[in-house]
């Protein structure tokens, strides 16, 4: 394992990009925008390269959600190469190695992430916590290993930064967050457009499941956790996918006095009945929810985290009380 230090795991991180060879780029379960976007970057980086470079998404994930629907993969494979040892195998955004399908064997890995829970679990871990997400991370070793952008790597890039600052607002934005949205939209992104990809054209039945899910809302504690949840009957009859259910929570978290908002979802296509994914949000510096993701063998960011768990409505009410309540104590 590399030291953890910025400065050396980057120049780390470059020299390896430079001396592979071959590679394959993997990123963690039920992609979001960071992590698609920095996968299509990365591998527009490495093949200016000159590099082989292949990416890996479980069949399990197409098809994508909606909002990504537009994002193309050269390379694709939806299994782990059987050569895969003698491949650089790049995880990025990936907190630990268990959030995604690849067993890299005795391959080099090379670990790029913002989490700040990260695991470390590469051969070269470099993990900075204070990028806003990890398409800044690729963005800054696009530039060192003097690559220019192509428009498609540029929008890849604008889809992570976007979805990772929720629009420039969460407090993760920093100077460096809009140095990088200027330079790509000087690369030829076309702001407006990527919004209207990713935030309209909603179909209607996210709509409809977001009404079921804002009618099931319950808060407690005077308001500081505030908590709804969605099972299998709700996308059965809305005939909404489980990929719906993205910025429902964001709706919690905005309501007034809310501390920890929480959405559990009764995974659809899971084989066990009752097992749900929880995604927790903080609204200020008070609780970091990663530290309860964790404590259900989850993780993520101090603001926003999540777990997969089987505890039933009530257990899983009265887990979050009793953890946001030790954490509220703690802080004051």
């Amino acid at each position: 394992m590399s030291v953890v230090n910025d400065a050396t795991t980057r120049e780390e991180v470059l020299a390896a990009l430079r001396e592979g060879r071959r590679f394959l780029l993997v990123t963690h379960e039920n992609p979001d925008g960071d992590a698609l976007g920095s996968l299509v970057a990365m591998q527009g980086v490495l093949r200016a390269l000159g590099k082989d470079t292949a990416v890996h998404l479980s069949a399990g994930e197409f098809p994508l959600p909606y909002e990504y629907a537009f994002f193309r993969f050269d390379g694709l494979v939806h299994d782990v190469p059987a050569a895969v040892h003698e491949r650089t195998v790049v995880f990025l955004d990936c907190g630990n190695i268990e959030r995604s399908a690849v067993d890299a064997g005795s391959a080099q890995i090379l670990n790029i992430d913002h989490h700040h829970d990260n695991t470390r679990f590469g051969t070269i871990n470099h993990v900075v916590p204070g990028a806003s997400c990890t398409a800044e991370i690729v963005w800054d070793l696009m530039r060192a290993l003097d690559v220019r952008p192509t428009a498609e790597m540029a929008e890849a890039l604008y889809v992570g930064l976007v979805t990772d600052t929720g629009k420039f607002m969460y407090e993760n934005t920093g100077t460096r967050a809009h140095v990088m949205a200027s330079e790509l939209i000087e690369a030829g992104v076309d702001v407006h457009e990527i919004y209207r990809r990713l935030y309209e054209g909603m179909p209607e039945s996210k709509l409809t499941l977001l009404a079921r899910a804002l009618g099931a809302v319950a808060r407690y504690d005077d308001g500081a956790l505030t908590f709804a949840c969605l099972a299998r009957e709700d996308f059965a009859s809305t005939g909404a996918e489980e990929s719906f259910t993205e910025g429902i929570i964001d709706h919690l978290r905005s309501v007034q006095g809310t501390k920890v908002a929480a959405l559990a979802r009764e995974l659809v296509d899971d084989g066990r009945r009752g097992t749900s994914k929880v995604s927790l949000r903080a609204t200020d510096g008070a609780v970091d929810v990663s530290v309860i993701a964790r404590a259900q063998g989850g993780g993520g960011h101090r603001q926003a985290a999540g777990f997969t768990t089987g505890m039933e409505r009530n257990e899983l009410v009265a887990f979050l009380r009793q953890a946001l309540a030790a954490q509220l104590a703690t802080a004051a």
